[in-house]
């Protein structure tokens, strides 16, 4: 897996994943629960991530949901790189 974007931003997140579920793009947000364990003052970002073969496709999704601004910087070149 390789990340789609970081961000504490829950609203964002939950949004993101409606969009990759609809799109039939598998993926998982990790480090979800680390709010717990660093008191919840917002230091660790939340990860999205995607299967590396659905990352053009959730890059031309998010991108096309005027989102690209939210990227990781990577799976934003690597995801151009696969044809977004």
């Amino acid at each position: 897996m390789v990340p789609l974007l970081r961000t504490n931003d829950m609203v964002l997140i939950s949004f993101v994943e409606a969009l990759l579920g609809d799109a039939g793009i598998g993926h998982l947000v990790l480090d979800g629960n680390m709010s717990v364990l660093e008191g919840s003052i917002g230091a660790i970002a939340r990860r999205v991530m995607v299967v590396e073969e659905d990352q053009g496709a959730a890059v031309r999704l998010l991108v096309a949901a005027g989102l690209e601004h939210e990227l990781d910087p990577s799976a934003l070149k690597n995801g151009r790189a696969a044809g977004a």
